[in-house]
């Protein structure tokens, strides 16, 4: 995150005594990335993080596979998974590779009772459906419909939700998510191109700190098992931090989207990247300009990445018979474009009201069982006319 943020108490200097009025010192923690040479914060917390009671059950997680080298163009209807209780419970993966996890959710409650922490993955999640609280030990950001939520590996968290559906689209990284490169400074400040500014991040504001003792159940996810900790302390124990490491939100319709007199790039929806992917947002917005413009995209060869979209809202002008909540995979290797009849469809056309998430993997994705079982088997078919 390419802003300094802080909450709480911090002492003035770094790696110094910061006494606990109460008795006794705080206790330092870095949460980093990347080793040390990424962004991080410092930590104060009143009990050591560092005391773990008992190790519990530990379960695998990781996904079965159906199709592991795929070159299918498929649909799939995410809405047809039926909602659950358990936060953890309701994740379904739909694709992975070696850098990411993607998949959605469905929860009906609030994720109380344990805490979760991905020790593997950023976790990038859209709120398709839902309001609530993202209550995490750096503080506390209110979502609700359109959000990104940005949750940096190794945090600990919660969810409150204020509504019983809740659907949800995420995608884990396995590399840390940042604003793109092209749209900042070199010290980290975005530009005046930019289709977003620090003013529409949603920061965390609202620090809870307990200082309790007893027994927390945290749930730790790491190289597709699922461990249970029992910590001695609450893990929201911070008295204050500061840094460039720290949950994030950002809505969807904060998104100013760049135009242009002829049909624009997919990169100029570009809302996040990584070493090995790219998200983007598809935004209502003016279409082309030229007298003789064909708003429609291009018919283009996917080489170099498998292109993923799922869709929001609105009418997706590219496609035929799209619903809320579908998820389209092109993969790499194939050509795709507009279905038959949607190109010419375009033509003259002033708007889009479209609200779609991209994500372009440079590697391939797996298929898993889940993701087969909501799948139009015939949708690769789609462009003959």
């Amino acid at each position: 995150m390419p802003i300094y943020h802080k909450l709480g108490k911090i002492p003035p200097k770094r790696h110094t005594v910061f006494e606990n009025p109460k008795g006794g010192i705080y206790y330092e923690q870095l949460f980093g990335t990347e080793g040390f040479n990424s962004h991080s914060s410092l930590l104060y917390e009143i009990h050591r993080p560092t005391q773990v009671k008992e190790i519990l059950a530990s379960h695998h997680i990781q996904p079965e596979i159906a199709i592991s080298k795929n070159i299918k163009s498929l649909l799939l209807s995410t809405f047809s998974i039926k909602p659950e209780n358990d936060f953890l419970e309701s994740r379904k993966t739909l694709f992975i590779n070696a850098d990411c996890v993607v998949g959605v959710a469905a929860p009906t409650k609030s994720l109380r009772g344990y805490f979760y922490k991905n020790a593997d993955a950023d976790e990038l999640l859209f709120i398709h459906k839902g309001k609530g609280k993202l209550r995490t030990f750096m503080g506390n950001i209110p979502f609700e419909y359109g959000d990104y939520l940005v949750i940096p590996r190794g945090m600990i968290y919660q969810i409150d939700f204020e509504t019983e559906e809740n659907r949800i689209f995420y995608v884990e990284s396995f590399a840390p998510y940042y604003t793109p490169k092209r749209y900042k400074s070199s010290s980290g400040q975005l530009l005046e191109h930019s289709p977003f500014c620090e003013r529409d991040f949603k920061l965390p504001l609202e620090l809870e700190t307990h200082d309790e003792k007893g027994d927390f159940l945290v749930k730790i996810k790491k190289e597709g098992m699922l461990y249970e900790f029992v910590y001695a302390t609450h893990p929201f124990g911070v008295v204050g931090w500061d840094g460039y490491n720290f949950p994030y939100g950002f809505s969807i319709h904060n998104f100013e989207p760049i135009t242009g007199r002829v049909h624009m790039p997919p990169p100029i929806h570009q809302t996040f990247e990584t070493s090995a992917m790219v998200i983007c947002s598809f935004c209502p917005r003016m279409y082309d300009y030229h007298p003789k413009a064909i708003p429609a995209p291009y018919n283009h060869s996917n080489i170099d990445s498998d292109e993923l979209l799922y869709y929001v809202d609105g009418d997706f002008m590219s496609r035929n018979n799209i619903k809320q909540g579908n998820i389209t995979l092109h993969p790499k290797g194939i050509p795709h474009g507009p279905a038959p009849g949607a190109y010419e469809r375009s033509i003259g056309q002033k708007e889009t009201l479209e609200l779609a998430v991209m994500v372009d993997t440079f590697r391939p994705l797996m298929v898993t069982a889940e993701a087969v079982k909501i799948s139009d088997e015939n949708y690769y078919k789609s462009w003959v006319e």
